[in-house]
């Protein structure tokens, strides 16, 4: 296998555990829109960091599409999260 395929699958396999924590944060919205409000700190940084990171990969001359996969959910749901929280 080529370094350059090698690092494809490292990729898409990072993008999708990346997804798969971002959607650790439905348990915190249900929670939040039970009554039980969490922090605003932690989905307020998911989102700016993940925003940064789809801007990232999206404005590249070859744009990186297993970043803006990865953190697009980030973004979604952190703000999600965060406006549970309020």
């Amino acid at each position: 296998m080529t370094s350059e395929r090698a690092l494809a699958i490292l990729g898409w396999v990072a993008t999708a555990t990346a997804v798969a924590m971002y959607l650790s944060y439905i348990d915190q919205i249900a929670l939040n829109l039970k009554g039980e409000k969490g922090s605003t700190i932690q989905p307020l940084a998911t989102m700016v960091n993940c925003a940064l990171w789809v801007a990232y990969g999206f404005l590249r001359p070859k744009r990186d599409w297993p970043i803006v996969f990865a953190n697009a959910p980030g973004v979604l749901l952190g703000g999600i999260s965060l406006a549970t929280a309020l």
